[in-house]
């Protein structure tokens, strides 16, 4: 599954890049000599006019190769070599890549999107902690439940999805957090704990959350009570923002005792008594739980693009944010991942299904397409970056300049892959333990 899933999204992801160059140099006449998927020995491939399309065997990346595109190659000088268009129109074939990522990233989110789902309803209420550990970071800072986060780092937090993304970043480095006690603002500066083995921020703050009833069983106690799907449970027996795992401890503790349960339903809160009863050898009430409550999208296909708009927004900031704070050091090298992580990501979300997979393919096309743009030389970036210092000097530079700029991006760019297959290796527990400095 993971091999299938990776090799999918990889797929997807490499042939629309390569699209993206194909279809412009086509459209601007430049000859096609190659149409790869992958690199290295050609496993497939077939002729159709001037082009030769093939699969390759490593499936880590793929390339368009034009006719003139080379300097060293031989040249004829005719209108249909790349070299033999002008900068804007080279120009349009090198960003057509990223730009089809960047499309795709969008079109998969908003096909995700219109299909609907559940997601947690905290993810955009303030962040209000609603509990912690007492060997919690934040709790051996001094915040306490009730306490509203409202900055890290001087950057505002208006929800809890804000705060996830910018506290997932700074795992083991010092943050400081602008909080909200009683009407008054102050802050505290403390250290994230790195979790998992992505190594994500954490100071162990949870939102104020209530179950949720997913289904209701008939002739069952929660049935014969009135509780219904999607009613959230408040509080039982007085006590007010009960968490799940209290509930479920509750109802198995009260056997043919009535409980009185809070609920809210269409945003009215009402009381309703339940009397769980032994079913076999466990006390129940007949009814799903989750831990949290949720609200529905069901978008439009207008809104559903706008939806897809504003979370690739949001996740391209999230890029931005995470390259800035490498570069300052404020982001671990941790966090980068390689080929085995997403191929590690793809498994995981192909067994949850479709939903998270495409969500996964979305979020990995916008960074393949933001990375593609940056203006290191190798990449398609690197390239335009050259092409525009070549227009502001009025003249192309010589063979020499180029090689000299292009080695700087191999070794860059080398350098960036050593360290996320590093990475990526350091995750799997068995090669970890053969590290003595680990």
């Amino acid at each position: 599954m993971t091999v299938l899933a990776f090799l999918f999204v990889l797929g997807v992801l490499i042939f629309v890049h390569e699209l993206g160059h194909f279809l412009m140099a086509r459209r601007i006449g430049v000859r096609v000599l190659t149409f790869s998927l992958g690199f290295g020995p050609k496993l497939i491939n077939v002729k159709r006019g001037d082009t030769e399309y093939c699969i390759s065997a490593i499936p880590l990346g793929g390339y368009v190769k034009m006719a003139g595109e080379n300097p060293e190659d031989a040249r004829t000088g005719a209108p249909d070599e790349f070299l033999s268009k002008g900068k804007w129109q080279r120009f349009q074939v090198l960003v057509m890549g990223p730009v089809m990522n960047l499309i795709l990233a969008i079109v998969v989110m908003a096909v995700v999107l219109y299909q609907g789902a559940p997601v947690p309803a905290y993810e955009q209420q303030p962040v209000v902690i609603g509990s912690f550990s007492d060997t919690s970071v934040a709790a051996k800072a001094g915040l306490k439940p009730g306490d509203r986060v409202v900055t890290i780092d001087g950057k505002p937090i208006d929800n809890w999805e804000q705060y996830l993304y910018a506290i997932g970043g700074k795992a083991k480095r010092n943050v400081t957090i602008g909080y909200v006690r009683n009407g008054t603002l102050d802050q505290l500066t403390l250290v994230p704990e790195g979790q998992g083995k992505y190594e994500m921020g954490d100071i162990g703050i949870q939102p104020v959350v209530h179950p949720e009833v997913v289904e209701v069983s008939p002739n069952q106690p929660a049935a014969e009570a009135g509780l219904r799907k999607g009613d959230a449970i408040i509080g039982i027996n007085g006590e007010r923002d009960i968490s799940y795992e209290k509930l479920i401890s509750t109802i198995k503790a009260n056997e043919d005792k009535p409980l009185n349960f809070l609920i809210r339903r269409a945003g009215a809160e009402q009381a309703i008594m339940v009397t769980p009863r032994k079913n076999g050898d466990t006390v129940m009430m007949g009814a799903q739980l989750r831990g949290f409550e949720t609200r529905t999208i069901e978008p439009g296909p207008i809104e559903a693009v706008k939806l897809s708009l504003d979370k690739n927004w949001e996740w391209t900031r999230m890029i931005v944010q995470t390259l800035v704070g490498l570069i300052t050091r404020e982001t671990s090298v941790k966090q980068l991942m390689g080929p085995v992580a997403i191929a590690d990501l793809s498994g995981s979300a192909a067994q949850a299904g479709w939903i998270p997979l495409f969500s996964l393919m979305a979020m990995i096309s916008l960074n393949l397409g933001l990375l593609n743009l940056m203006p290191i030389p190798v990449l398609d970036g690197g390239h335009i970056f050259i092409l525009g210092l070549e227009g502001l000097a009025r003249r192309d530079f010589s063979m020499k300049v180029k090689e000299k700029m292009l080695l700087a991006g191999f070794v860059l760019l080398l350098m960036l892959m050593v360290t996320v297959i590093y990475n990526d290796l350091m995750r799997i527990q068995w090669i970890e333990k053969l590290v003595p400095w680990r």
